[in-house]
């Protein structure tokens, strides 16, 4: 094989790895996006319809998919554009190593214990807190215009960022790696019309962050010191803290090390069939 056959392979491979690289993202991001879930099966319900009436010629469904397919994407594009600049933006925030990959375990476990011992204080007193742990998608933007800290994460000074009357006590926390970067933050709220009403700002903040990235976001409640976690665009809502501190371990588990335990789980199970 001649050196021009070998370097016109490569860049074939090269070319199919990127097209599949930007499809990740862009479909990984929008899985962590309520509207644009929504835009996507709207888009597949449209081409559906256009099977079905090709297969049962109905002509005047077929003339009016015509005209959505011609004007479709420019409407698209002028509807949802809030919508796609936060996907773009998304994609151009995430970082190819998360900071919570470089924890070992005694950190990340130093990291639970510490976070877990400040969010038992704050549920027993009732004080409102919103705490965000960075994972692949960079929070850069909201830090830039928050109260600068970059302290080790520790209970004493959560507990004293969410002091009620002191002056970052209404913003959110964002954790990167072991350090508390900054406070103060002021996060987009969820506009998910389902969301229960009752809930305030804080939990509709988590869940707004929850929703344009891939951050874990720790609430509790200043009306009744409820606890809650919202991760993945879901908000879990009211849990016990056993609940709260396992999910809080599951989530900030790196890919390797979760895809290894259920490996060994599979193992396990052929092991039993045997």
């Amino acid at each position: 094989m001649s050196l021009q056959a070998v370097w016109t392979l490569l860049t074939k491979i090269m070319d199919i790895c990127v097209v599949w690289l930007l499809f990740y993202y862009i479909l990984k991001n929008i899985r962590n996006n309520v509207k644009m879930i929504l835009i996507v099966k709207g888009v597949i319900l449209i081409l559906l319809i256009e099977v079905i009436s090709k297969i049962f010629n109905l002509y005047t469904v077929g003339v009016i998919l015509e005209y959505i397919f011609e004007w479709g994407p420019l409407a698209i594009i002028i509807l949802f554009q809030p919508e796609i600049r936060s996907v773009l933006e998304s994609i151009g925030r995430t970082q190819l190593l998360g900071r919570h990959k470089i924890l070992t375990i005694d950190e990340r476990e130093k990291i639970v214990c510490e976070i877990m011992e400040a969010i038992e204080y704050l549920k027993k007193n009732k004080i409102g807190a919103l705490m965000v742990i960075e994972r692949d998608i960079s929070l850069q933007e909201y830090i830039e215009p928050a109260t600068k800290i970059y302290a080790d994460v520790s209970n004493e000074l959560l507990c004293n960022l969410f002091f009620p009357n002191s002056p970052l006590h209404d913003g959110g926390v964002i954790i990167q790696g072991d350090k508390i970067t900054c406070a103060g933050c002021v996060f987009k709220t969820s506009m998910d019309p389902n969301l229960n009403k009752r809930l305030g700002t804080r939990h509709r903040a988590a869940l707004g962050i929850a929703e344009e990235s891939d951050a874990i976001a720790l609430i509790v409640s200043e009306e009744n010191g409820r606890i809650s976690i919202a991760c993945n665009g879901d908000l879990e809502y009211n849990l016990s803290t056993d609940e709260f501190r396992m999910r809080l371990i599951e989530e900030l588990k790196p890919k390797a090390e979760v895809f290894y335990e259920a490996d060994l789980l599979d193992n396990e199970e052929d092991d039993l069939d045997d």
